[in-house]
């Protein structure tokens, strides 16, 4: 361990701690494997969290990188630029948006967000609505502004005061939800599937039941499909799994295949909120990054692609089920759908379970102190599924 022990010194000594990292020092990655300094490798159910969903190095995704790379990096939004475009035309005709405004990850995507919401109600509704409803335990970013939206204390502690106008109900909960909106309200913000509030699943006609609030009180329906979207729960978007469409959506992670990109969709009407000058991002949209999230949305909006995701998600959710019965006192519940799947834990040992994880060659994730988030690469099959399972039952009597 002498090469990883001095990289983490380095990083230790000349970087903020802001993460709490473990222990592995990651240096290449193939498909849904990558490998450590020591040359040990392990089996990727993280995937950067939820972003290589194309897996690392994908071979297509490269040559997309390459072919763009000696062309044009960035030009800024001064100008037009063909991969920008292409993108957001590939984006609105596989969806209910009509325009995209691209930025560098899903909290600036959620920032756009809610400044249209709010500027939108402000051109509309003479300035009187501005306060959105968020969900208990969401996440929606790291600036302040995503923070003051973020439904988890954990997240917003120590950076008050916060933004004002934002309020919080149970997720799932529609009732709450109704008597939460006043005449301030602008906006409803959630996400179709609560990623990192613990993958959080929506009662059946709950998220139907929020369209038609909206639909009745006037109000925006901002999806937050960050993680839950770009084909992770076998359907491009998560939304149109539950039949139900928002008036403005935000996608990050996978949209870049690995690379840094976010994007905040929206219907023409709710475009009206960010006239021209009213909103910017100086790298948002680069040629080069669009050019292979063009070709990652190609590959995975492709019908084969999604069917395989639902596919391997059901016999995941199968195995982990059977996982579960085996091991009842460490495991109280398993739920997802696709290839987001959560493994809530009868303790709070989440960390402990990733630890034991990394010995048995498994790169996992936490998505709470109880919840064990499962965001693999979407390419992977039955044979890594089976290898993930055969880990954690070695993995969990240790708890």
């Amino acid at each position: 361990m002498g090469n990883s022990q001095k990289i983490r010194e380095r990083a230790d000594a000349a970087m903020l701690t802001t993460y709490s990292r473990f222990g592995p020092v990651l240096v290449e990655g193939r498909g849904a494997c990558v490998r450590d300094a020591e040359g040990r490798d392990y089996l990727d159910f993280v995937a950067g969290i939820a972003v290589c969903a194309l897996g690392h190095a994908n071979p297509e995704l490269c040559a997309a990188l390459a072919e763009q790379a000696q062309r044009l990096w960035h030009v800024s939004n001064l100008y037009y630029s063909v991969p920008q475009v292409e993108l957001a035309e590939a984006l609105t005709a596989r969806c209910f948006a009509d325009r995209v405004f691209f930025c560098n990850s899903g909290a600036e995507a959620n920032e756009a967000a809610i400044k249209l919401a709010r500027r939108y109600s402000l051109s509309r509704f003479n300035g009187e609505r501005y306060r959105i409803v968020c969900m208990e335990g969401s996440f929606h970013g790291r600036t302040l502004g995503t923070i003051s939206a973020t439904g988890q204390e954990k997240v917003r502690a120590g950076f008050g005061p916060l933004l004002p106008g934002f309020s919080f109900v149970p997720f799932g909960d529609i009732g709450a939800l109704r008597a939460a909106i006043t005449d301030k309200t602008c906006a409803v913000m959630l996400e179709p599937i609560v990623a990192n509030g613990g993958i959080l699943m929506p009662p059946d006609g709950y998220l139907a039941a929020v369209r038609e609030l909206c639909n009745e009180r006037q109000l925006l329906l901002v999806m937050d499909e960050v993680q839950v979207g770009m084909g992770r729960t076998g359907h491009l978007f998560a939304h149109q799994g539950f039949g139900v469409e928002p008036d403005v959506m935000t996608l990050a992670k996978a949209l870049g295949g690995g690379l840094p990109i976010g994007a905040m969709l929206c219907t023409e009407e709710a475009a009206k909120g960010l006239p021209a000058g009213s909103h910017a991002s100086t790298f948002g949209g680069t040629p080069l990054v669009c050019a292979v999230a063009r070709r990652a949305l190609e590959m995975i909006a492709a019908p084969e692609m999604l069917e395989h995701v639902r596919e391997t998600g059901d016999y995941l959710l199968v195995r982990l089920r059977e996982l579960a019965s085996r091991h009842p006192a460490q495991v109280a519940a398993v739920r997802g759908r696709g290839l987001i799947c959560g493994l809530e834990l009868s303790e709070p040992k989440t960390r402990r379970l990733m630890e034991l994880a990394l010995e048995e060659g498994l790169l996992i994730d936490i998505a709470t102190e109880r919840v064990i988030r499962l965001v693999p690469p979407l390419i992977i099959g039955r044979a890594e599924v089976d290898a993930l399972i055969s880990g954690l039952d070695r993995a969990l009597p240790k708890l």
